[in-house]
Formats: structure tokens, C-alpha cells, sequence
């Protein structure tokens, strides 16, 4: 069931309400599910039936993506701005310390929450912080090409794109390995999430000096690449197994950026192996 939840977090400007959507099912040991940028929750919408058959899952639109709202002013879309957002949400749900996975910038956020020790455990999928300057600027590249089109393209032309597979094929090749594969409703959708992401540019402008650099010694990790990345190259995987070198890092065949469409089997027993 998708809900809203509604909070106070302190700023440098003094106590802020954030609100932010959700989706909740199963039972279980509470999993955090976190999506990448321009994305929403509905990215799991593969993989949630299968986490919920042995977890408490919450799948969450970030702030200013999908339906949740933009974080109110005096509160960055940087790192130690929404790491502590998500667990006063979590709190809010009555969770403490829940296993999370995340994908892209939601495997950057997980991590860093783990690096806050605020999750039980961490299946970060492709995640964002372990590129060179070069390979953060093609990506950041390729995400604004990809905006830029979203925004560009009138509703019409992306309903009639999405109705073939040649033509899903040219609206999320970037980011599936394949994008054929994907129904035309879930096209349409996560392409308007994208055009209507009141957080992109900020959260964009907040990665550009962004590295993720810390060990996690205490908590277990799980890194997962696909194959067929084409988004975060698979060599960024190497470099976050030598920052985190306790951590698992498990190959993806076949898999692109958003790994969970690709094969969602694979990425959902990934998922619960780590969150044991």
C-alpha cells in the first residue's frame, strides 16, 4: 500500500517538516529499499513481491523524486542532509536499524548510512561514489541527456515510444540491459519521474564532489555490478572492494545500471542472502 509519512527533522534553520511516499509490504526483518536519481520506488516493483515474502519491505521515494516532495528550504540534498532525513523516517515508521538496499544513488546513501551505523546490513547495487572525475562526468553526462530528453519530449511521443520496443529501447537503454523487456505503463511512468524530479539538479550539484572513502568493518556489505553497465562501469565495483575490503562483491551477468528489471531473481536472492 502506498503512503505518506510526515516528520520534523532539525536544520540549521531550526525544526523542518519532510514528507515522504512509500510503499510497504511483507513481514519480517525491516528492509529500507532506496532508488536512484531521477527514479522512484516503483524501480523494485520486480523484486518487492519477492523480498516481501520473508521481509518487512519499505520501498521509498526519496525527497524531490517521484511523488515525494521537495525537502523544505534551510535542508541540502547532500549526503549528511538526507542520511539523517531517512532515519528520522525510519524512526517515524517505528524502525530502527533496518537492513537497506540501494541502487546507484541509493547504494551511495545506503553506504552511508551503514558508515553512520544506522542499518543492520548494506546490498548496494551499482553505487554511486566510487568513479574517477572522467567517469563521474560521463555518467553525470549521460543523466542530464537523459533529463534533457524526459523534459523535452511532449506526452504523446514518449506513450507512442513506449508502445514498441525499439522505442523503450531509445527512452532507458542507458540505464537496462533490457530495456525491451520493460512494460510500456512502467516507461511512461519512470521517464515523467524523471522530467518531474524536483530534486535533480540539486541532488546532481551535491554529487560532484562526492567519494565514497570509508571502511564498514562492522556491518555486513554487499556490492553488486551488472555485467552490462553502462552507466557506473563495472571497474568501479573493483575500487569499492578495495575501500571496503570486508565487503562481498558479486557479479551481475546480463544486468544493466537498474539491475532489479534485468533479473530480478538474482538481485532479490543477492538482497536476502546479505540481509540474513
Amino acid at each position: 500500500m502506498t503512503e505518506q509519512a510526515s516528520f520534523t527533522i532539525e536544520s540549521p534553520g531550526g525544526p523542518r517538516e519532510v514528507t515522504l511516499t512509500y510503499e510497504r509490504a511483507g513481514a519480517g526483518e525491516p528492509l529500507l529499499l532506496l532508488h536512484g536519481i531521477g527514479h522512484h520506488w516503483q524501480a523494485w516493483q520486480p523484486v518487492l513481491p519477492i523480498l516481501a515474502t520473508e521481509r518487512d519491505v519499505i520501498a521509498v521515494d526519496l525527497p524531490g523524486f517521484g511523488s515525494s516532495p521537495a525537502l523544505p528550504e534551510g535542508l541540502s540534498y547532500g549526503l549528511s542532509s538526507v542520511a539523517p532525513v531517512l532515519d528520522a523516517f525510519c524512526r517515524h515508521l517505528g524502525i530502527e536499524r533496518p537492513h537497506v538496499a540501494g541502487n546507484s544513488l541509493g547504494g551511495l546513501l545506503a553506504l552511508e548510512l551503514a558508515r553512520e551505523k544506522l542499518v543492520r546490513s548494506v546490498t548496494a547495487l551499482s553505487p554511486a561514489g566510487f568513479w574517477t572525475q572522467a567517469e563521474r562526468r560521463y555518467a553525470f553526462g549521460t543523466l542530464l541527456a537523459m533529463r534533457r530528453g524526459a523534459r523535452a519530449l511532449p506526452l504523446p511521443v514518449i506513450e507512442r515510444l513506449s508502445r514498441s520496443a525499439a522505442g523503450r529501447t531509445a527512452l532507458t537503454s542507458s540505464i537496462y540491459a533490457h530495456p525491451g523487456r520493460r512494460s510500456p505503463e512502467a516507461v511512461v511512468a519512470e521517464t515523467l519521474a524523471l522530467r518531474n524530479a524536483t530534486g535533480f539538479g540539486q541532488t546532481l550539484a551535491a554529487g560532484r564532489d562526492v567519494q565514497f572513502r570509508d571502511d564498514i568493518p562492522e556491518i555486513p556489505v554487499t556490492v553488486a555490478w551488472g555485467t552490462r553497465d553502462r552507466l557506473l562501469l563495472r571497474r568501479q565495483g573493483v575500487r569499492a572492494k578495495r575501500v571496503l575490503p570486508g565487503a562481498r562483491l558479486v557479479r551481475l551477468p546480463g544486468c544493466g545500471h537498474v539491475p532489479m528489471h534485468d533479473d530480478p531473481a538474482l538481485v532479490a536472492r543477492v538482497v536476502l542472502d546479505t540481509s540474513r
